[in-house]
Parts: structure tokens; sequence; C-alpha cells
């Protein structure tokens, strides 16, 4: 089957990478950028995310690149804990979380694409133009430095990010991406370990945050390369440009009370090695995502607030599934049915979940019930309460341990090697 991936982002590699484990060769993925490198920030890969990389092989080599953290920790903005729980292995999952450098993994899926594919599989300098449906097969039309370009594919999926240009061509009223009010400032700094050196930290409320975890461990001289999101409600712009660098000065101002006895914002902030501005916007979700042998995968097909870590895992899931139906139904159309009908509603859930701060909305009850701090955390929000909002994320956005460590594999079974054609 010709397969054309459009955007090799974490989604589009982890596609072609999911079909060629099913017995898929003829795969091609295209970007309109002319060389990747590894851009961007910190990502967390959550545990069910991990479960698909170990079973692409590759689960040790982005371990090498981030770091497993030990526990995620919630905040206020005075620096008084809210909730803490382990996370990976150490909250009894079979697979670690990783946090790691969203770049360095991006070059970690890209040249396992070239290893297994081979060079060509990776086409960049081209950017969609349209899709043509035929009665047998799809058109994906490119421009490129040397002309436009036409490819006629069995399948096409859609990878290509927010602004996907496959998903404005059949919602073409749908409009920019819908900010809601926050801005955040994304970096990373070489500073002094905090806690044990493996902490994801969550600090703040519904109108400014901070978030922090390490991307590795520290050296020997106690320094460890941390990324980091500063939020704010009410000051920025809803402008989309995923590589606009500011000044952190201003930054530091906003935090410049947020010094911990555990954690020096304002420095973290100040010792950015670039700070990157994003509005903090997502899509609604949409009725559909599959066009005739078209559809959508990743950010194209449900965009949503970076809320819970759960952005790059879900289009991971997504890469996973869908090649788990093209292996196992009766035909394309009807693997792209099963795909939509397993992914669909369920990331339209975590869509409008994240938008009530899904997980983190520990710090919204803290700040609404005690704006000015508290003396015990369970004065203000019982552990019950506290371990039901964590618990039923973990549901919704399917990394419940209990759920995870006994889902089935979305490992295809091996492809059936044809039959020897008897001698005449």
């Amino acid at each position: 089957m010709r397969i054309a991936i459009i955007g090799a982002g974490i989604g589009g590699l982890a596609a072609a990478l999911s079909l060629h484990a099913i017995g898929e060769t003829d795969i091609r993925v295209y970007d309109r950028v002319s060389e990747l490198r590894a851009l961007g920030v910190g990502i967390n890969l959550l545990p069910h995310a991990m479960r698909e990389l170990t079973e692409l092989g590759l689960a040790d080599r982005v371990e090498q690149k981030g770091v497993a953290p030990s526990t995620l920790a919630y905040f206020n903005r005075f620096g008084q804990p809210i909730w803490s729980e382990p996370r990976g292995r150490e909250a009894g999952y079979r697979w670690p979380q990783v946090s790691v450098h969203r770049g360095e993994l991006q070059l970690v899926l890209a040249d396992a694409v070239r290893r297994r594919l081979g060079d060509d599989a990776l086409q960049l300098g081209h950017r969609l133009v349209r899709v043509e449906e035929g009665a047998d097969a799809a058109a994906a039309v490119f421009a490129r430095a040397e002309g436009e370009a036409s490819v006629a594919a069995d399948l096409v999926v859609a990878a290509d990010g927010i602004h996907s240009a496959v998903r404005a061509s059949r919602y073409p009223g749908e409009g920019a991406p819908i900010w809601n009010g926050l801005t955040l400032w994304r970096g990373t700094a070489r500073v002094p370990a905090y806690l044990d050196g493996r902490t994801m930290i969550m600090a703040g409320d519904g109108e400014q945050k901070f978030v922090a975890y390490p991307l590795g461990a520290p050296d020997a001289d106690g320094l460890a390369r941390v990324n980091f999101i500063a939020e704010r409600r009410g000051v920025g712009a809803e402008t989309v440009d995923w590589n606009l660098a500011v000044d952190a000065g201003p930054i530091v101002e906003l935090f410049r009370d947020w010094s911990f006895a555990w954690l020096d914002v304002p420095a973290l902030i100040a010792a950015a090695d670039e700070l990157l501005e994003y509005p903090m916007v997502d899509r609604d979700p949409i009725p559909q995502w599959t066009f005739g042998r078209t559809t959508l995968l990743g950010d194209a097909a449900h965009p949503m607030y970076p809320n819970g870590s759960n952005g790059a895992s879900q289009a991971i899931i997504d890469a996973r599934t869908l090649a788990f139906h093209v292996a196992t139904a009766e035909s394309p159309a009807d693997a792209l049915a099963a795909y939509e009908a397993d992914r669909r509603p369920v990331t339209s859930e975590l869509v409008l979940s994240n938008r009530q701060q899904g997980p983190e909305r520990v710090m919204l009850l803290a700040h609404e019930r005690a704006p000015e701090g508290f003396a015990d955390i369970h004065d203000v929000i019982s552990a019950d309460e506290l371990a039901e909002i964590s618990a039923g994320y973990k549901r919704a956005a399917g990394f419940h341990p209990d759920l995870l460590n006994e889902r089935p594999s979305l490992t295809a079974p091996s492809p059936i090697p044809p039959s020897p054609t008897p001698p005449r």
C-alpha cells in the first residue's frame, strides 16, 4: 500500500514507524522544512506513550536522551505543597515516564525512519497544497523549490499540526486556533538541581503558573538542564508563532516574588538559553477526521492545551492505533473508520477536560478556597478529593496504571508471508 504522511513531527514519524512495523514498506513522510533540527523545548512522554515506543524498539534510545521523573508535585504560588504522587515505574507502571527535549525526540524518530525505511522515506522541502481524492487513490499535491509535484497514495495521513492544511481544507470556516488569554514562556536553563533532582513541579493557579522539570541528571557541579514553562493571563498576544523568542527580563519581573526555599523561579527564568513565547491555544473537537483515503492524526486532529502533558503522547497512541487497524481491518476504509471510532471520542473528551485544567485543577481549587495560603492542604481539600482528581484524569487519558498495565497490546499480529508460488 502506498502511504503518504504529511508532517515529520512526532506524530507523523511515529505513524511511519508504526506502519512499517506491520509490514508496510511504501511509506513517505513529507515536510515543508528543508532540514530537521532539534528545535523546541521539553515535553513529557507518559507511560502509555512509552509503552508504544517500547514496542517499537525505541524506548532505550529515548530514555538515554532524557530523564525519568520520580515525582509530580503541585504547589500554590507561595510554594506550599498541595499534592504529590510518584510517576512512571515508581507509581506501579510497567513503563517509565520520560522528560525529554522535543527536538531530540524528533531526531531519534527521524533517524529510526531513515534506518528502517531508507533515506528516501523522508521527503523534506515539500509544502502541502491540497489533497485530491480519486476513485482508486488520493493525490497529495506539494509545492517544492523545483515546482509542483503530485504524489499518488492509497492512504494519506495528515499529521501536519495545529495549522493543518488538510484540516483547513475540510473545515474552511474554522479560523485561527482558539486563545484562552494565557501566554506561556518556555525555555531551558542549566541551574542547581532542586528537590530530589527528578521531580516535576507545578506551582500557581489559573491566573499565573510555573512548571519545571529536569531533562537530565545533575552534573558533577550539581547543575541540571531544566525545562520550564511560565504562564500568565492577560499579557502577550494570540499570534501562534512557535519560534518567537522574547527578552526574559519582563517575565522575570512577573515572577519576582516566586522565590521558594527549594527553587528560585526568577533566577531560573533569567538563566534561560532562549525564551520562546506561545499563546495557550487549542481547537474545538470536530465531528469527522476521515475523508475518503485521508485521515487526521495528532495536533491536526485534536490540538489540546498542554495541561496533563498529553499532546505528544496522544499523537504516538494515534499512530499506533492507526497501524493496528490497518493491519487487522479488511480494507483501508474499514481501518480508517475503526481508527477514528477508537481515537476521536477519547481525544475530544481530553481537549475539553484540559480546558478545565485537567489534573492541574488541584491548584485552582487551592487558590479558590485559600487564596492567601494554608497551614495544611487537607484543611482546604480532602485527600480523597485530591486523589480522585488525579485518578480521574488518568482514566480519561488512558494511562491509569491498573488500566494501562492490563490493556491488550497495540502491536498487530505479525504479517503473514505470502505463500510460495507452486511450480508449474
